[in-house]
């Protein structure tokens, strides 16, 4: 339990920050499951809508600091060599 006031202030942020990028990481989350189902699948056309809607919520993440430029830009590079080996 914190003491301090600006600690204090800190953890109700904390607990604001949360509740705001959780739906946008949760965009990610399952935009990765379903372009992943789709290469499961083998059907490629699926597989590529489903890959450019995963690349824009791995950018809209990285925009608003959910996560970092270079792990969406390692995202969606491992995406792309998955889905070009079908």
């Amino acid at each position: 339990m914190p003491n301090l006031i600006s600690s204090k202030r800190r953890a109700r942020q904390i607990v604001v920050e949360t509740k705001r990028n959780q739906p946008k990481r949760s965009r990610v989350h399952k935009a990765r499951k379903a372009f992943m189902d789709s290469l499961e699948a083998g059907n490629k056309e699926d597989a590529e809508t489903k890959f450019r809607t995963y690349c824009s919520a791995l950018d809209k993440a990285a925009k608003h600091n959910i996560i970092k430029k270079n792990t969406a830009i390692r995202r969606k590079r491992r995406g792309k060599a998955k889905l070009m080996a079908i």
